[in-house]
């Protein structure tokens, strides 16, 4: 009776082991035509009775279903229906973190301060049972990024539908994340101090370390010593263009300080990210040609 009780057991675990993690999808194999449907293209535009043809995995038209297109491979009658463009998820730690109790399933959140050479994607967990939610609710693709430290680490875009993180990297190292400096911190009631916002007497310290960080990786790219100081050498991608640098800042001081001594320190591609108060100082972000990301509305 024990033998059997075992072996009952063993089935239902390799059943559990069975259904882990949703099977990515095959290549596509023929054409995939939807016709009929409303398209939302994601720029405002809105084609009633469209016509999208899907080849090799990626959209190659999408117009009137009047035109006059071979219409070969697999037919869907789309009409009644709506179709959307797939949901991009930046900065997020999707696949970093899986349960905040448990230490072992943290990758978000690394020791140090300026750690530009840690790179979210060797950790990026494709069997994530959160990341399983992202696509039934129309997430295709996301931003993973790390969230430690005063310079958290490296970006990469990756897909959603994947075995491990080698399938998923959609474009790896896509760039480094700033966490700039607040002008104002919560006040410590546990030492002593009072409730809310208190200014922050060490902002102008930090933004120092800050530019002492940047000036010695921009000397590091420009020099030709031969010690390699990784986080120095995570950096040059920011300097060269192949990278962008994302600085969270919220404030109109911390925006433009943010931006400033990135431009100054020679990075060429800046976008800010959270941006609260941005709208106070679009006439500098235009100038600068910094895009935004707003966390918030």
């Amino acid at each position: 009776m024990k033998n059997s009780i075992y072996f009952v057991a063993v089935l239902m675990l390799s059943s559990l082991i069975g259904k882990a993690q949703q099977t990515p999808a095959p290549a596509q194999s023929e054409p995939i035509v939807i016709e009929g449907a409303t398209a939302h293209l994601g720029n405002g535009e809105v084609i009633e009775n469209a016509l999208i043809i899907f080849e090799g995995g990626k959209i190659s038209f999408v117009g009137p279903a009047t035109t006059k297109i071979d219409r070969k491979g697999k037919q869907i009658k789309g009409k009644g229906k709506h179709v959307y463009p797939g949901i991009i998820a930046p900065s997020t730690s999707l696949g970093l973190l899986e349960i905040d109790a448990v230490r072992a399933t943290d990758d978000q959140d690394e020791l140090g301060e300026m750690i530009p050479h840690i790179r979210s994607l060797i950790a990026y967990n494709a069997e994530s049972k959160v990341v399983e939610t992202m696509r039934p609710n129309g997430v295709l693709l996301g931003q993973i990024a790390p969230k430690g430290g005063r310079i958290s680490g490296t970006s990469s875009i990756v897909q959603f539908d994947a075995w491990n993180w080698e399938d998923a990297a959609v474009k790896e190292d896509d760039g480094i994340h700033l966490r700039w400096p607040n002008t104002f911190r919560q006040g410590r009631v546990w030492m002593g101090e009072e409730r809310g916002y208190q200014p922050n007497d060490k902002y102008q310290e930090n933004v120092s370390e800050v530019d002492l960080f940047m000036k010695n990786a921009k000397a590091y790219g420009d020099g030709k010593g031969e010690d390699v100081n990784p986080a120095f050498a995570a950096m040059q991608g920011c300097f060269e263009g192949s990278q962008k640098l994302y600085i969270y800042a919220d404030g109109e001081k911390e925006i433009i300080d943010g931006i400033t001594l990135a431009k100054k320190a020679g990075v060429k591609k800046v976008v800010l990210v959270g941006g609260y108060h941005a709208y106070k100082v679009t006439d500098f972000l235009k100038k600068n040609k910094v895009p935004v990301l707003v966390q918030f509305t």
